[in-house]
């Protein structure tokens, strides 16, 4: 490691204001960017925590039914609290690295770095969901923007995130044994009037939703998904599957994920 200056601000206020000087990065659970910082994949030169604010936790069910879960909110209490009304979320949190990981990790901060494996944009993408920042609302459709890259501009802080409850909704991954995140990850929800199918772990540029399948899925041809498929060069290949091996997994995971929903 190396020297930099760590602060915890008591309030949103002072961790925005915090948050101005070059160089400085928030931190919520740490899961991601301490190893990164080991690694020497980032060197911000101030961290600011976000784990002591009460503003960003906990759960709250809003006038309409929806929930608002707080950006500092971690994996273990989602997986708890959200069960009745959420289980499909829920069951997403609870599967989340180890309980180390779950009880450190952020859904905040799992949104906030986007990595292409992660479970929560899944979730996120594949629900009616809006993430609120200290400047404004942010669609789900509109957030994620690539590998490691969202809708955030340069300070921007996740303060909570808003879930629209479907109808019926179920997630599966395929699971890297050694991290725990997903080689490929579906997730799926059925609102009155549309479905929601999103994937992680297997896209070039991050999760996705696979608009396609959605189509087929409203004029119920569940049994379509493996024929359809996924153009191969959208798909990514690293040492833990090939680009052909992930597309015919979605596909798999995809028919499963619905059929259990």
């Amino acid at each position: 490691m190396y020297e930099f200056e760590f602060i915890r601000p008591k309030s949103l206020a002072e961790a925005v204001e915090a948050l101005t000087l070059d160089e400085a990065r928030p931190m919520s659970g740490g899961q991601t960017l301490l190893p990164s910082m080991k690694s020497r994949l980032a060197a911000p030169s101030r961290l600011v925590s976000l784990a002591d604010l009460p503003e960003l936790r906990g759960v709250t069910r809003l006038p309409d039914g929806a929930i608002r879960i707080g950006a500092a909110t971690t994996h273990a209490e989602v997986a708890k609290v959200v069960a009745p009304f959420y289980p499909a979320l829920a069951k997403l949190a609870g599967g989340i690295g180890d309980p180390s990981v779950r009880n450190r990790g952020t859904i905040g901060g799992s949104l906030a770095n986007n990595d292409p494996a992660a479970c929560y944009p899944a979730g996120t993408l594949g629900s009616v969901a809006t993430i609120h920042t200290d400047r404004r609302d942010i669609a789900s459709d509109d957030y994620f923007q690539g590998l490691f890259t969202t809708a955030l501009e340069e300070g921007e802080i996740v303060t909570a995130i808003t879930y629209q409850l479907p109808l019926a909704a179920n997630y599966i991954k395929f699971r890297q044994i050694a991290s725990g995140f997903a080689l490929v990850g579906v997730f799926f929800a059925r609102y009155p009037d549309h479905v929601r199918l999103a994937v992680t772990g297997a896209g070039e540029n991050g999760v996705f939703r696979w608009t396609e399948a959605e189509h087929v899925l409203l004029s119920g041809g569940l049994n379509l998904l493996e024929e359809i498929g996924l153009p191969q060069e959208d798909m990514m290949s690293d040492l833990h599957g090939s680009a052909e091996y992930r597309r015919a997994v979605v596909a798999e995971i995809a028919r499963r994920c619905v059929a259990g929903a």
